[in-house]
């Protein structure tokens, strides 16, 4: 009877466990919907910005405009120091979501380092800053509680050191690295070079029917102001996307796990009854045993 009593022991224990996963389930596609929603709402103003950055890099590159020098537009040639910046979630549960974004990190550290270039990483997110502190990789800044609660001020805060740094010349790349939203199912990592504007991918055929005039006089005004938005709703936006993609990584997590409650229940109840006929038997054995004995 003991084995019995462990098994219902564990059976219960599993189903415990399944209504905690099927609650966290629902919570997360309650929370996926609005992250969702408003995923979709900044992506569009996002394209819009990096349009208009793709647009003025690429007059400087293909039309060699006179007299613009930012440094936010030209390539370095031999980098000495890049920023990586990570986003990862406060929490866990959430199956590969974390891991993918961290193994995106360290083949980019890897790839840098193998060139002699330094870099200062910059993390968001308690899993991904308690992975790099545990692996006693040095974390240049780092900030919790902002992956899970997007917050625009807190966000351009924490990345215009890095637009600043740049500017002065300090550090000669800025990445953000982070795992966003594709769809209900699925998730895509992002490994998006910031600074400079990449100019790699733009055709000089498309400034022919430009409308954009830069005036020399405007021009360092209007793209460092313009620079600083693009870089802070980069910032911003991959928090956001994050965010979404993380509601859904834990929604198919929870998923998955409340059926394998499931089924881990079912195979518990099969050994149960197995255990229980079983003991049935025995005592049955016994009986008659005894009462041939008596005879």
């Amino acid at each position: 009877m003991a084995n019995l009593k462990d098994i219902q022991r564990q059976i219960k224990s599993v189903t415990n466990t399944q209504k905690t996963t099927r609650a966290m389930k629902l919570v997360s596609t309650a929370k996926l919907r609005r992250a969702e929603e408003l995923a979709k709402r900044s992506r569009l103003y996002a394209g819009k910005m990096n349009q208009v950055i793709a647009e003025i890099a690429g007059r400087i590159k293909c039309n060699k405009v006179g007299g613009i020098d930012n440094r936010c537009f030209l390539d370095v040639e031999n980098p000495k120091m890049v920023d990586i910046v990570f986003v990862t979630a406060d929490k866990g549960l959430c199956g590969g979501f974390n891991i993918q974004t961290i193994k995106a990190v360290n083949k980019l550290i890897k790839e840098y380092k193998d060139k002699n270039v330094k870099v200062r990483l910059r993390g968001i997110g308690k899993k991904g800053v308690e992975f790099f502190k545990y692996n006693e990789v040095e974390m240049f800044d780092t900030v919790t509680n902002l992956s899970s609660k997007p917050d625009k001020v807190r966000a351009d805060e924490f990345i215009m050191t890095s637009i600043e740094d740049y500017k002065d010349g300090k550090t000669d790349g800025l990445y953000v690295i982070y795992n966003g939203f594709k769809n209900m199912m699925t998730q895509e990592l992002h490994v998006n070079k910031i600074l400079p504007v990449d100019t790699e991918q733009f055709d000089c055929g498309e400034t022919q029917n430009s409308m954009l005039e830069i005036e020399a006089q405007d021009e360092e005004h209007m793209l460092d102001s313009l620079v600083n938005r693009y870089v802070e709703y980069a910032m911003y936006y991959a928090l956001i996307d994050s965010v979404a993609a993380e509601h859904s990584a834990r929604m198919q997590a929870m998923d998955t796990a409340t059926n394998n409650a499931a089924d881990m229940v079912k195979s518990l109840n099969v050994e149960f009854n197995k255990a229980r006929q079983a003991a049935i038997t025995t005592e049955l054995i016994e009986i008659i045993s005894g009462v041939e004995s008596m005879k």
